[in-house]
């Protein structure tokens, strides 16, 4: 038997506020990894790419991008964890 996933408005409440738990609730937890070493990757390249004149998400523009592609990668995964197992459940 399947154990019931998280809601995934829970998961997205996680993954808006610590980057990466979404993906780790998900059961993904290299994922999670790949996707926080991407983040902190293209932030620090998008650091030195920009100038101090710009602001903060605009020097760590890589970063936030990476940031909103794992909330939103995090939620879908928890909407189609929760389709499957509800689909299993019925069949």
């Amino acid at each position: 038997m399947l154990a019931r996933p998280l809601s995934p408005l829970l998961i997205l409440a996680v993954a808006i506020v610590l980057p990466g738990m979404g993906q780790v609730l998900n059961g993904m937890l290299v994922r999670a990894w790949v996707m926080l070493f991407f983040a902190l990757t293209l932030g620090v390249v998008s650091w030195h790419l920009t100038t101090p004149e710009h602001s903060f998400i605009g020097r760590h523009a890589g970063g936030f991008f990476i940031y909103a592609i794992m909330v939103m990668d995090a939620y879908l995964w928890a909407r189609y964890r929760r389709a499957a197992i509800g689909q299993h459940e019925r069949s």
